[in-house]
C-alpha cells in the first residue's frame, strides 16, 4: 500500500479569461513559493479548474506534482530490434 502524499498548493491567482482569438489563462504565483518547491530549476504543477471562481474572479488553482515514476521505467529508452534487412518492415 502506498501512502498518499499531501498536496502542497501553490498561492496564486489563476484565471481564464475570453479574448477575440479564444480563451487565454493568466497565471500569477508567488515566487518564494516557486523557489522553495523547485527541483533541478523547474517546479512541476498541476493547475486545476477551481469549482466556482473565487470571491476575487480566480477561476483555477495549482499544486506541486509530485509524481516520480518508479526506477525502473525512468527515461528508459526502447529497445529496437536490428536486422541486416530493414526494408523488410517498410508499407512501401
Amino acid at each position: 500500500m502506498t501512502d498518499k502524499k499531501e498536496k502542497v498548493y501553490l498561492p496564486s491567482s489563476i484565471k481564464e479569461i475570453p479574448t477575440k482569438y479564444g480563451k487565454m489563462m493568466i497565471g500569477n504565483f508567488k515566487l518564494e513559493e516557486l523557489n522553495a518547491n523547485g527541483k533541478n530549476g523547474w517546479v512541476s504543477m498541476v493547475i486545476s479548474e477551481r469549482r466556482e471562481p473565487s470571491e476575487k474572479g480566480a477561476t483555477h488553482y495549482a499544486y506541486v506534482n509530485d509524481f516520480e515514476p518508479k526506477e525502473g521505467t525512468k527515461n528508459a529508452p526502447k529497445q529496437e530490434s536490428s536486422s541486416d534487412d530493414d526494408s523488410s518492415d517498410l508499407p512501401f
